[in-house]
This record gives C-alpha cells, structure tokens and sequence, in this order.
C-alpha cells in the first residue's frame, strides 16, 4: 500500500525506452503504425461538419486521443444510423472504431504518442522557440539599421540645409539658384570698398613704418591694390593698368548650361555697345562730304594753312583711350571680380594682418629690441610716434574686418561660381549627391519598416503555433500519464525532464 502511493516519476525524454522495456510496446511498432496512419487520412476524407473536430485536426499531428473524441463526437452526429443492437451502421463511425482497435493492438498507441511528446519536446517546441529567437533579431537588427540611416539621413539633411543656408538657395533647382546669385557680387564689392575706408590709416601707418625702416617709400606703394581701392573704388581693370576710365565696357559673358536651356547670359546686351556695327551705304547711309570740288578749286585762293598747331591755337584733343579706350575681356572686369587682381588684394590684406599682429605683439611685449624703441621715436613720423596699442589694435581689426567680408564662404563660392564652370558643376552635383542620400536613406527606412511590420506578423503567427504545441502537448502529457496510471492500478505517474520547461 506504501507503494501505491508513490508516484512513478518518468523522464519524458526517454517515455519510449521506458514503454519498450517494460514491455507495454514492441520494438517493431512503427511498422504497424503506419498501416493505421493511412485508414486515418481515408477516414478525414469524409469527415461532417462539426467545429470541435475542426479544432482538433488544427495545428497538431492527430493522435489516438483525437481519434477516441472523434468517435464520441460522431455518437452524436450519427446517433440515427444506430440499430437495435446498439451498433452503428453509419461507416464514418465504423472507419474510426476499427482504427482505434488497431491503434490499442499491442499498445500501439502508446508508442506513437510516447514519440510524438518526444518529438515536440525535443525538436518542434525548441525549434520554435529558435525561430523567433532569429525573428526578434532580425527584427532588432532592422531596427538598428533603420538607427543608423536616419543618422545618415539627419547628418545629410543638415549638411545640404547648411550649405543651401550659407549659399542662401532653396535648393530646389539648385544650378540655376547658384547661377542667379552671381547678381549679388557687385553690391558685395560696393560693401567691401566701403569697410576699406577704414583702412586709410592703417595703409598711412604701414607706408611711414616701411619708410621708417627702409628709409625710403617702396615703388608703387606698400599695399598698392589696397591703397587704389581706398582711393579709386572697384574699377575696372582697365583703368587700374592705363590709368584712365574706358569709353565702353564689353564684360566677357558668363554661359553657363542649366538643364535644357543652353546657357544664361549674365551681360544686359542692351547696356553693351556694338562697335562692329556696319553702315549700309546702298541704303541711303552715305557720309555727305559735302562738294569735294568746290574745296580743291578754292584752296588756293583761301591760303589756309593746314599746318597750324592746335595747342597754338587753343584746341584741346582729348585721347581716345587705350585702343580706342574699349575694356574687353578681363580688363573689363573690375578688379575685386577679376581673379588674379582679387588673389593679389586679398594678399596684401594678410600682409597687413600679419604686420599689425606683430605690431601688437612688439607693444605688448614691450622688448628692448623693439624696433621702434624710444631712442628711435624722436628720427620717426608724427603717426608712428603717436601710435598707442589701442589705435593698433583698432587698425588691425579693421583689416580684419574686410579679410572676413572677402573672404566670407559665401563670396567666395560665388566668385568661383562666376569664374569657374566646372565649380559650379562641382557644387550642384555635391549638392545634389546631398539631397539623393537623403531620399535614398528616408527610401531605405520605409522599407525597413515594411520589413518589420512582416517580421513582426510572422512573430506573431509563430507565438501563436508556439502557444497551441505546448497546449496540446501538455493536453498529451496528461492523456499519457492517465493510460499508464490505469495499467498501474491507477497509481499516479509523472512524466519528468523537459516536458517541464516549455
């Protein structure tokens, strides 16, 4: 009696050696198993209506336990074809009874079911445990991803929006937006010449330090591009090499292709003078000389003399200019637009930078060696000997002042703008690689949620496999554990080991 009360504890892993060794089934069972899996398909062949049947042919493998509630549930549904006798003549009824007949032949049904607990313990519970395991990462992984694009989308995004920003443009239709900023660089010199007035002095300064220390002037002026836009203002080329105003001004045109339209042309022809134009002289357009004749037969009697001076007689011809005082090409463009001039003015601000800055430091520093040392002030100029280290520093942030308006980003990609076809092409297409990473990475993303969205679909639909495996193998462990109970007098029987972690 002690026994009876002690429960047959079997490791779930190993239900079938157990089976086999105890005698309960044979070795060769799988043999005559299979000869019931076929009666079984033809039975579900014709199978009635009925939704507790369609539960329990869903998601598992069907099983003698199945097979025995099939049967009671076609006691309902084919209670009329029942006889006298108490026998069914329905043969839907007859198919399954001789299958479980078959099925408690020697305990086949044991066996089998002993296998399949194994089989979803084993493999079918762990494999879909691992499957959504490799669901979740890649679902994490893709999130990861999408992390990763939406920095490179961001960083993208705020470097074409900075660089639209500083070259103030939509970015939209970005050459041509690029192209009509080139209207803006004659109102930026107009700004420029203006903060060079400031350095009048500072110009003055150099000159005299130059001259103190050199003791005599240079040729042409320290700062010569400098001191000539103080003075003269953004001229044109032209009249900084000849020194005079040119009669017409022909600047080169800027053509530049944007999409379908061949070129822009920055010059306002209507302003510009055509000095190629001829004169149709079939059209009535003859220069009327007057009598020709009339003059030689009368040039003797007048006497004129056709050698008198000009200057003599008070007659002041003014030149023409400089062949024909036309400024073309280059020399027609001003001198802070004209490359080279431009690259030789912004020179010679650093240059005066760079002297100011020592300046500074000399009087900071207050050395012995000081250039201009008190024994030395008495031989130098007024300005240089009234010079303190605040009016120092006030000329040299004003240099600097003008360095940083010429030198600003902005200006400077719309000189190379104007200048350079290929900058241009250079900037449009960097802008524009910008703006496609940032559609590709926002492309990218919208897939990869679209991914997601089905990845986690199929996490769900495999939790709930997951879910109806383990219902119906725990729904099998007790099925089992009850039949070997009663082959033990009903003596309580535990199935152990894995079954016990799903």
């Amino acid at each position: 009696m002690e026994d009876q009360n002690i429960p047959i504890d079997i490791n779930s892993g190993k239900l079938l050696d157990w089976l086999i060794n105890r005698r309960h089934c044979s070795t060769g069972w799988q043999v005559h198993v299979k000869t019931i899996r076929e009666k079984i398909n033809n039975a579900l062949q014709d199978m009635p209506v009925h939704e507790e049947i369609a539960r329990l042919l869903t998601g598992t493998y069907i099983n003698y336990f199945h097979c025995k509630r099939i049967v009671e549930i076609l006691k309902e549904t084919e209670a009329d074809s029942k006889n006298l006798f108490g026998r069914y003549g329905s043969q839907r009824m007859k198919d399954w009874q001789e299958i479980i007949r078959m099925y408690e032949k020697d305990n086949l049904y044991l066996a089998e079911v002993a296998q399949m607990l194994i089989r979803n313990i084993t493999y079918e519970i762990p494999n879909l445990k691992k499957q959504i395991q490799k669901l979740e990462q890649s679902k994490n992984d893709l999130q990861k991803k999408a992390a990763d694009y939406k920095k490179s989308e961001t960083q993208a995004r705020s470097e074409f929006q900075s660089m639209c920003k500083n070259l103030r443009i939509e970015g939209k239709n970005i050459k041509k937006e690029l192209v009509d900023l080139i209207v803006e660089l004659p109102q930026i010199y107009t700004e420029v010449v203006k903060k060079c007035q400031s350095l009048r002095e500072a110009v003055e300064f150099y000159s005299a330090f130059i001259h103190f220390v050199l003791g005599r002037y240079h040729d042409g002026g320290c700062v010569p591009i400098v001191q000539y836009v103080i003075d003269k203002g953004n001229t044109t080329t032209y009249q900084w090499i000849y020194g005079e105003e040119p009669l017409s001004i022909v600047e080169p045109s800027v053509d530049i292709e944007i999409e379908d339209q061949s070129a822009i042309d920055l010059i306002d022809d209507q302003n510009a003078i055509d000095f190629n134009e001829e004169v149709d002289l079939d059209e009535g357009g003859e220069i009327d000389w007057g009598d020709i004749n009339v003059v030689e037969e009368n040039n003797e009697a007048l006497d004129i003399d056709l050698n008198i001076s000009l200057e003599e007689s008070g007659i002041v011809v003014e030149s023409a200019g400089h062949e024909g005082g036309v400024a073309t090409g280059d020399e027609a463009l001003t001198i802070l637009d004209n490359p080279k001039i431009r690259n030789d003015f912004i020179d010679q601000l650093l240059e005066l930078e760079a002297f100011f800055k020592l300046r500074l430091y000399e009087l900071k520093s207050e050395s012995k060696t000081n250039l201009l040392s008190l024994s030395q002030m008495q031989l130098a100029s007024p300005i240089l000997q009234l010079s303190t280290m605040d009016s120092t520093q006030n000329m040299l942030d004003n240099v600097q002042v003008v360095l940083s308006t010429i030198l600003d980003s902005r200006v400077q990609h719309l000189h190379s703008i104007k200048h350079s076809p290929k900058y241009i092409d250079i900037l449009t297409e960097t802008l524009k690689q910008k703006r496609e990473v940032i559609e590709k990475m926002g492309s990218i993303q919208k897939n990869i949620v679209a991914k997601k969205k089905d990845i986690t679909e199929q996490i769900e639909a495999v939790h709930v496999t997951l879910k109806l495996v383990v219902q119906r193998t725990k729904e099998l462990q007790f099925d089992i554990e009850q039949e070997l109970s009663k082959k033990y007098n009903n003596r309580a029987v535990r199935l152990t080991g894995g079954i016990n972690n799903m």
